[in-house]
């Protein structure tokens, strides 16, 4: 007779893990982010976006007709600066 025994916590962990490297790779495959997908990453809507950083020069940004669009790294990097210099 087999038994096997299962650690339930170690499994949840190894799915996290998982899911998590999942999420970045998915997150990595994009290079621009459009108006919606930045408003879905700040968690901001876009009057506040337009109030507390889009015009600020370092902030990457272009637009292509009547759409902006954001390179998703750049994007990111600065907006992890900007959270920082507010949270002193």
């Amino acid at each position: 007779m087999l038994q096997i025994q299962i650690d339930e916590n170690e499994v949840r962990e190894e799915v996290r893990r998982r899911i998590a490297e999942q999420i970045q790779k998915v997150e990595a495959e994009k290079v621009f982010w459009d108006a919606k997908e930045l408003q879905k990453r700040t968690c901001m809507c876009w009057n506040t976006i337009q109030k507390e950083f889009f015009h600020d020069p370092r902030f990457p940004k272009a637009k292509i007709g009547s759409k902006w669009y954001f390179p998703a790294e750049q994007a990111r990097e600065f907006l992890i600066r900007w959270l920082q210099e507010r949270a002193i």
